[in-house]
């Protein structure tokens, strides 16, 4: 047998960080466990020690080197039962195969420790190194001698011997557990280093239950397991693996199984033409193939060689003939003539009615030579194979297909990946030994510098700073600024860092970094060590200074390149701080209806050639292009890994226009937008599927346009309910947005600038993906001044202050005995909230709960789509939608723009009256502590003190009482004119008589 290479895990334990005290001595003595597939190593117990360091590295076999990715390692932490009886359990660390990085690319990242429940009290930080070896495999050992035969421990016991000790322990541990720990305990003390145990250091009660769980219902057809399913179920038995990790397992091995469930199976007739063989074998001449189905013909290309090897596939609703003609044709050359003359070497027919079916899993069905039937020559065969399948045939993908004509590129389904970004991030912190031309002149105008840092296409710039002669520090000017790039995988090759004379416009010197050997950091613990790279002119001159900086790739941010409502995805940069995905994410495309022409063909006809673009995630995926036709059927399924459930999945409809483009004038045509759809995990069911059809409409000059409708098939499937909660407990993106954040500006820019990496990148794939069509997925104009926007966002404002419009006027009815015996009732509720002050809250939780629990069966059934009233697309005017659809800078004439802004400027004197009232209500508050109106502010001075006197007399309750029925007057006890409080508020000063 051929010897393979062998995969080693290892996890280097290093050391952990404010662990919770679990001894009740205010400290903890604190273990490891690492499980990894089926196996378990332990590390030494650090006494009384809430930051211990183990530094000890563990080793793992890996079994299945292809499936490495989706097994998930978890460490947990335990204080040991030998210094106190208290829960053991200190957190968790779970991390997923696909984060576990090459040896020589490990770093320490801290991991925090996550709950084993919600009431659970964990708080700390486990730093870890987690890394896998190829090996070569080891030569066959010498023949040992029997009486040199290593003794059995409980290390290398075999697994089949240890297991029935195992199950007695455990058995053991059900029925005495304390003595069982007590035991344990005083077995630990006695061995110098803990063996590898199997046993979970967890109290019964929250022990894992012997795993058999059965796969989540993902399908509506479920299939018998198969062997290699039924031999992994019996060695996760064996390895105890937790059942979040048997249910992800399961799950994964669910995606092909479960594959076009979701969507309608189409009939294709699939032809797959090899080769050809003539009577003539000594003939060079092109031979070629010719497929007829009634009006539908095709061939292949003329070939010496008579190998053709393709396959065609042709939707079986749009035949007009019940038999196919296969014939092959030879391009023959006479002499003494320039064209060339077509001869027929014979046809075979097939009747569609006999052809056989095909449904995957079934092998392919093998080809076969047949007779070419023909009047003028014999001996002629042609080797081909014709079955019915479906688009779930594995020769679907790379066949000629009828629908989306041929083989053309542009109109094939792909899936493209954007490319990963990086946050980088330049620290300016001085420069020295400037050479700034001849020494009288510096010294003359004492220069202004600044720094400027390009990538790519981005280019930063530091503040200025003068230079001096005076002292050191203005000598050597200082900035200490950080820049921050958005790097794209793979990287541009080097960072430019110029400095540069303000006055002049010149440069003094410039630097290059190379990008690939930027060191990369996960967190801000990391210690990054500074650099200085000397500063280089032109040709005669090769130093001008040097230049001292801190640059680095910062992996613990996730850069932001979708609209921050429409994320699709949160995890960080860095591979080392991926986690495991929570649940999947199945659509199926099934079709569209109803869809209006775009374009015209002929001159006079209108016509749609339409696809489908969907995007979650890094994820791009992009359905076949189906040719003139207003419902097409593309019933296409995709999946996504989900990693956070409050993230949107976004569907986009476009009409094909770069598949015919001018190849002399060199011109490609643009895709159209035609509607999009967006879906937000967080409102769909688990495991359910949502068979809907949404409403397509696009925003154009003219107004809004409903362009159709899109049926959409949507199952989210979780894998582990206890990992979605906790999802939600969780921030929204990692720990660097938090502990070191972008600022809202800066945040801005770099969005943009990753925008335009990802739409350069897709766009030079091939086929490339539009720019029109990436800047729509990524809705990349939200930025841009509309004023359909501003009045959307305005009435949304007022939607969310309509419920507390209601019930303030609710509140004015009771108060005015609108409703004398609902006032009456309130009365009584404000005695019994004064005298019984500890049922305030869970009365009004009850409430809550009660009201949120009838609720329950009128909330949403279907997912939302855009909302057209929402959007206020059918109450703008044709001005305001020219003004939207204007680039930036503007290109309409000079009297439309000056209407325009004298609108803007109407609705902008508005609301900064309205920013005045708002200010001058604080100042009046803040005029009567500065007393800037000596009366008032001794007016309320009196008021305190009198205040005062009376409510060390008055009981609280008593006050509370009399205010509510002071509030609660009737009618015939009140004034028309304003109280006397807000009479007196109102007569504070503001700043707002001292503004120009």
């Amino acid at each position: 047998m051929a010897e393979t290479c062998t995969r080693k895990l290892v996890v280097e334990v290093c050391n952990a960080r404010n662990l919770m005290p679990k001894d009740g001595q205010g400290t903890a003595s604190a273990f490891a466990t690492v499980d990894f597939d089926g196996q378990r190593r332990r590390t030494k117990t650090k006494l009384r020690d809430l930051n211990p360091e183990w530094d000890e590295k563990l080793e793992f076999l890996v079994h299945d080197t292809d499936s490495m990715a989706t097994e998930t390692l978890e460490i947990s932490l335990y204080n040991d039962k030998k210094t106190g009886k208290r829960s053991t359990f200190l957190g968790k660390v779970r991390i997923a195969g696909s984060a576990f990085v090459k040896s020589g690319g490990e770093t320490l990242v801290y991991y925090p420790l996550e709950k084993r429940s919600v009431f659970s009290q964990i708080k700390g930080e486990l730093g870890l190194k987690v890394y896998y070896i190829d090996e070569d495999p080891p030569a066959p050992p010498a023949e040992q001698k029997p009486e040199e035969k290593a003794p059995e421990t409980e290390e290398n016991k075999p697994a089949e011997e240890a297991k029935p000790e195992e199950e007695k322990k455990e058995e053991e541990k059900k029925e005495e557990p304390k003595t069982e720990s007590n035991k344990e305990a005083k077995k630990e003390e006695e061995k110098p280093s803990p063996p590898p145990q199997e046993e979970n250091p967890k109290k019964p009660e929250e022990a894992a239950p012997p795993v058999k769980v059965e796969n989540p219902p993902l399908a509506e057809s479920e299939k018998k397991p198969s062997k290699e399913e039924k031999e992994k179920a019996e060695i996760v038995k064996r390895s105890e693996v937790t059942i979040s990790d048997l249910e992800l397992r399961s799950l994964a091995s669910d995606r092909g199984r479960s594959a076009y469930d979701l969507v309608d199976r189409m009939p294709f007739l699939y032809v797959r033409v090899v080769k050809a063989k003539t009577a003539n074998n000594e003939s060079k001449s092109p031979v070629y193939a010719k497929l007829m189905i009634g009006t539908h013909s095709i061939k292949t290309k003329s070939q010496s060689d008579k190998d053709w090897d393709k396959v065609f596939a042709f939707d079986k609703e749009g035949l007009n003939s019940t038999s196919l003609e296969v014939s092959v044709w030879t391009e023959e050359k006479k002499e003494n003539e320039e064209a060339t003359q077509e001869c027929s070497l014979g046809t075979v027919s097939f009747d569609l009615q006999e052809v056989p079916k095909r449904v995957p899993p079934d092998s392919p069905l093998a080809p076969q030579w047949y007779a070419l039937e023909s009047e003028n020559s014999a001996g002629n065969e042609v080797m081909l194979a014709v079955w019915i399948g479906t688009q779930a045939d594995e020769a679907f993908q790379e066949a000629w297909q009828s629908d989306s004509g041929g083989l053309l590129p542009e109109t094939r389904a792909k899936v493209y990946l954007s490319p990963k970004l990086w946050y980088l991030r330049l620290t300016v912190i001085q420069t020295q030994d400037l050479h700034l031309g001849s020494g009288s002149e510096a010294k003359v105008r004492n220069p202004e510098l600044y720094v400027k840092a390009q990538l790519g296409a981005q280019l930063f710039k530091t503040g200025r700073t003068s230079v001096g002669s005076t002292s050191a520090s203005s000598a050597n000017p200082t900035w200490n600024e950080d820049l921050v790039f958005v790097a794209a995988e793979p990287f541009e090759p080097f960072l430019t860092v110029t400095v540069e004379d303000v006055a002049n416009g010149q440069s003094v010197g410039h630097a290059k970094i190379h990008v690939a050997s930027i060191e990369r950091r996960t967190d801000d613990r990391t210690e990054l060590k500074s650099r200085w790279f000397n500063l280089v002119g032109d040709d005669t001159k090769p130093y001008t200074g040097r230049i001292h900086v801190r640059v680095c790739l910062e992996g613990g941010y996730h850069v932001l390149d979708e609209a921050a409502h429409v994320t699709s995805d949160v995890r960080a940069a860095a591979k080392q701080l991926a986690k495991a995905p929570i649940g999947l994410l199945e659509v199926g495309i099934r079709g569209a209806t109803n869809l209006l022409p775009v374009k015209t063909r002929d001159g006079t006809r209108g016509t749609t050639d339409a696809y489908v673009v969907a995007k979650y995630g890094p994820k791009w995926v992009r359905t076949r292009t189906i040719l003139d036709r207003f419902n097409p059927r593309w019933n296409e399924q995709y999946t996504w890994d989900v990693y956070d459930p409050c993230t949107v999945l976004t569907i986009g409809v476009f009409d094909n226009g770069r598949y015919k483009h001018d190849e002399a004038a060199g011109k490609q045509g643009k895709d159209v937008r035609v509607g999009k759809v967006r879906i937000r995990l967080s409102t769909l069911d688990a495991n359910r599927v949502y068979l809907n059809q949404y409403s397509l409409t696009v925003l154009l000059p003219s107004g809004a346009k409903k362009m159709g409708e899109i049926e959409i098939a949507v199952r989210f499937s979780c894998s582990s309910w206890l990992s979605l909660i906790q999802a939600y407990t969780s921030p929204m993106l990692p720990r660097m947005h938090y502990v070191k954040p972008l600022g809202p500006t800066q945040q801005d820019i770099l969005r943009h600038t990753a925008m335009r990496l990802v739409t350069a990148r897709l766009t030079r794939s091939e086929p490339p993906l539009g720019q029109e069509v990436v800047q729509f997925m990524l809705d990349s104009d939200t930025h841009m001044w509309s004023m359909r926007r501003s009045k959307a966002n305005w009435f949304r404002v007022v939607g969310c202050l309509t419920r507390v419009a209601t019930l303030a006027r609710w509140t004015e009815g009771i108060r005015t005995w609108v409703h004398p015996p609902t006032s009456v009732l309130m009365h009584v509720l404000l005695v019994a909230v004064v005298l019984c002050p500890h049922l305030v809250l869970p009365t009004i939780f009850m409430y809550a709960f009660l009201i949120l629990a009838f609720r329950f069966r009128y909330r949403q059934r279907v997912p939302l789509n855009m909302d057209s009233r929402l959007s206020y697309v059918d109450m703008v005017g044709p001005d305001e939608l020219d003004e939207e659809f204007d680039g930036f800078p503007t290109t309409r004439s000079q009297d439309v723009v000056r209407i325009r802004y004298d609108r803007l400027r109407a609705l902008a004197g508005r609301a900064q009256t309205l920013l005045g009232d708002f200010a001058g209500h604080g100042e009046r508050l803040e005029a009567l502590w500065n007393w800037r109106d000596p009366r008032a502010t001794g007016i309320f001075v009196v008021f305190c003190l009198v205040a005062s006197l009376v409510f060390y007399v008055v009981p609280f309750k008593v006050f509370v009482l009399g205010s509510g029925f002071y509030y609660l007057r009737h009618p015939r006890f009140r004034d028309d004119m304003p109280s006397v409080p807000v009479s007196f508020f109102r007569r504070l000063p503001s700043f707002s008589d001292q503004i120009l």
